[in-house]
């Protein structure tokens, strides 16, 4: 793993910790959908291009799958 990959999952750690319940549930809705995809929430957030490569991000033009 490398620092930056250190870095983001510290991150989302920080920010699944200090969530509010309603954005708890949006992370969990995006986690059910990842592991869909068969890929891990923490995966997609470490490496942003995972979301490209499997078209879950539209570069926001708001038409993602």
């Amino acid at each position: 793993m490398t620092p930056d990959e250190r870095r983001r999952l510290e991150e989302l750690d920080a920010m699944v910790l200090g969530a509010s319940p309603d954005e708890l549930d949006r992370m969990q809705k995006l986690d059910y959908m990842t592991q869909k995809d068969c890929v891990s929430f923490y995966d997609v957030y470490v490496d942003s291009t995972a979301l490209v490569s499997r078209g879950r991000f539209d570069g926001g033009r708001g038409h993602g799958h």
